[in-house]
């Protein structure tokens, strides 16, 4: 099988691991399957550039010297919020023109200012999605997925979500198992699901100001399994229900019933992506109760009820 072929570009103002961690996992790959990727690196006049870390990336050879790759990484970083015009037309050219094209995090303002992904489904960094849906209304934004696939064009939110998609073009290629090799060398997840949310419940809630409301955080992350009522919570944090419920919502930007869903909801998938453990005991230890009303949490939630859901993003083998 001929050697797929990965063009990075490069620009001032990339994020450097926006780069780097894509490259590894198909660099790993190669490692392990010799000849399946070939990596190249570009940039607009072949000039180096620099990093936001201050970095500087020596590119292999210039964008209008690159032969058409089978994928195309277009990273992110402040370089792509006001990108320089002579690389959008170099990508609106030359990407459809790849088998794969890819972007992390900020890197699809770049793909969204070509043109790329009118009328596609399409994800960036959950700080940037809104900027993204105002600027580029044709495309459909969803600020929830680590990655999204829509065709040949594949979009991912920040940073180490990058690594996500490239393990998932590597599992593609050549299997799970080399995927689940290359995780291990990197010391990463093979792999969170593309529609697993980009960050937990205790991120996407803020964190409470007052360390009683701080302590409750931690007490729900820590026994999603116990009696989570406002009123339980609330003796917890010293404060009648009444107050610790406006207080709460004041300090974390949710309810707490809105913030228990979450955690519970979380544990729940990551012990039926990562464990064998049978549906009754994850709805148990996972605070619902009893497997109905876990399975009633999923599908209102997520739109799938867990058997389905494990099914479809537990690996084959879990490390």
């Amino acid at each position: 099988m001929a050697p797929r072929t990965v063009l990075a570009v490069l620009f001032d103002g990339l994020l450097s691991l926006d780069v780097t961690g894509p490259l590894e996992v198909f660099a790993g790959a190669d490692l392990l399957s010799p000849g399946a990727y070939r990596i190249r690196t570009a940039s607009l006049d072949g000039a180096p550039v620099r990093t936001t870390s201050g970095l500087t990336l020596v590119p292999d050879e210039s964008l209008a010297g690159a032969k058409d790759p089978d994928i195309l990484l277009v990273p992110g970083g402040p370089g792509t919020l006001r990108p320089d015009p002579r690389l959008v037309d170099w990508v609106r050219e030359r990407g459809p023109r790849a088998a794969r094209l890819v972007s992390v995090c900020t890197g699809a303002a770049v793909l969204a200012g070509a043109g790329l992904l009118d009328g596609r489904r399409a994800t960036t960094h959950w700080a940037y999605c809104d900027r993204l849906a105002r600027e580029h209304p044709a495309v459909e934004v969803d600020p929830d997925p680590v990655y999204v696939r829509d065709g040949h064009i594949s979009t991912s939110a920040g940073v180490t979500a990058g690594i996500d998609l490239a393990l998932a073009l590597v599992e593609e290629d050549l299997g799970r198992d080399a995927a689940l090799t290359i995780a291990r060398h990197l010391v990463v997840f093979l792999r969170r699901p593309g529609n697993q949310a980009q960050f937990s419940a205790q991120l996407a809630a803020q964190t409470a100001h007052r360390e009683p409301l701080r302590d409750v955080q931690r007490w729900i992350t820590d026994h999603p399994e116990a009696d989570l009522s406002v009123d339980t919570l609330a003796d917890r944090a010293r404060l009648s229900p009444r107050h610790f419920a406006r207080a709460f919502r004041a300090e974390t930007g949710m309810t707490p019933g809105r913030y228990v869903d979450r955690v519970r909801l979380e544990q729940a998938r990551r012990l039926l992506e990562d464990t064998a453990d049978g549906v009754e005991e994850i709805a148990r230890t996972s605070g619902y109760g009893t497997p109905e009303a876990m399975r009633r949490a999923f599908v209102r939630t997520l739109g799938t009820p867990p058997a389905e859901y494990r099914r479809r993003f537990r690996p084959a083998t879990t490390p």
